[in-house]
């Protein structure tokens, strides 16, 4: 069964071809709201990694234990879990494991600088995937995609160079964005051989190990200071898990009943916007944007709006 990959911002969700509709058939107003919402629940993610005060470690940990265990629970009550032989569980665990890294340098990414700087490195997954996925797939390397994210690099670059109060914090961000290419191309390959919502536990599953074996090492050299959440992690952690991963899955599996995955993925370029406007909201951290944020985010709008020019133009030629 063929699989394809939909983005939740820095969080990928896996939703099964056979449930998507064919480009170019009628979309309804209900399915269109609810791809909206599932947009904007997606940009939460990146507010609730600042406001849950663990370790990133430790979080994306805690994440991915709830959603493994909550995913477990709902598929042996729908009679829905599936066995697989080992070397198929450790295919499925491994692509996990990239997911887990990249969750960690994504919100390692938000708490040394906050979260408009997480998600517009974010941005940057087109240039890695540009650049990664014919090199990885052994196809045409396309000249006019790597031109267009060459966009998002020179944003990134002057808010990198022009702000030097986030440098570590857009490092950081880089890193998850090359490895969520490397996650996706993974994804990709691995998924058209099994079930979404099996692949998606048994991703949680391959992280956690990964988790519990770098984590004792990793607290000797920097300590976490607490493993267990406190006060209001807890309904910031469950709302992370429930709503952003395992809701946010359910929500798309719905959605591309409705509707084609060509427009679900344009659509989820807006989660940037999304995340942005919330961080704006809550933490005000439009005072702490500078004229080169502006001018960089403006860049990588730029670049957006030509992939997905270019996109459409593909899809729907004159």
């Amino acid at each position: 069964m063929k699989q394809h990959p939909i983005r939740e911002g820095s969080r990928p969700l896996l939703v099964d071809r056979a449930h998507s509709r064919v480009v170019g058939e009628p979309s309804s107003k209900p399915a269109l709201l609810l791809l909206h919402l599932s947009v904007f629940i997606a940009g939460f993610t990146g507010v609730l990694g600042r406001l849950i005060e663990l370790d990133p470690v430790v979080l994306v940990w805690h994440r991915m234990t709830w959603a493994a265990a909550l995913m477990a629970l709902f598929l042996l009550l729908r009679k829905e879990m599936r066995h697989f032989r080992f070397k198929d569980v450790a295919r499925m665990g491994g692509v996990g494991m990239l997911l887990c890294l990249h969750w960690i340098f994504f919100y390692a990414s938000i708490k040394a600088s906050n979260v408009s700087i997480g998600v517009v490195c974010f941005s940057l997954v087109g240039f890695f995937t540009a650049l990664l996925e014919p090199i990885i797939n052994r196809h045409r390397f396309s000249v006019r995609e790597f031109l267009f994210s060459i966009l998002t690099v020179c944003g990134v670059y002057l808010i990198f160079q022009f702000d030097t109060r986030y440098r570590l914090g857009i490092a950081l961000g880089i890193v998850s964005s090359a490895l969520y290419a490397l996650f996706a191309i993974a994804n990709q390959h691995v998924g058209k051989h099994y079930e979404a919502k099996n692949m998606l536990f048994w991703e949680m599953v391959g992280g956690i190990v990964v988790l519990s074996v770098i984590l004792p090492v990793y607290n000797a050299f920097l300590p976490v200071g607490k493993f267990l959440p406190t006060g209001m992690d807890y309904p910031y952690m469950a709302f992370m898990v429930v709503v952003c991963t395992i809701g946010l899955c359910l929500l798309q599996i719905i959605v591309l009943q409705k509707i084609d995955a060509f427009t679900v993925n344009l659509t989820y370029n807006l989660e940037p916007v999304y995340s942005i406007i919330l961080a704006m909201l809550i933490f005000q951290e439009y005072h702490e944007l500078n004229f080169s944020f502006v001018l960089g985010i403006a860049l990588i709008i730029v670049s957006v709006v030509l992939q997905t020019w270019s996109k459409v133009r593909v899809k729907n030629p004159a």
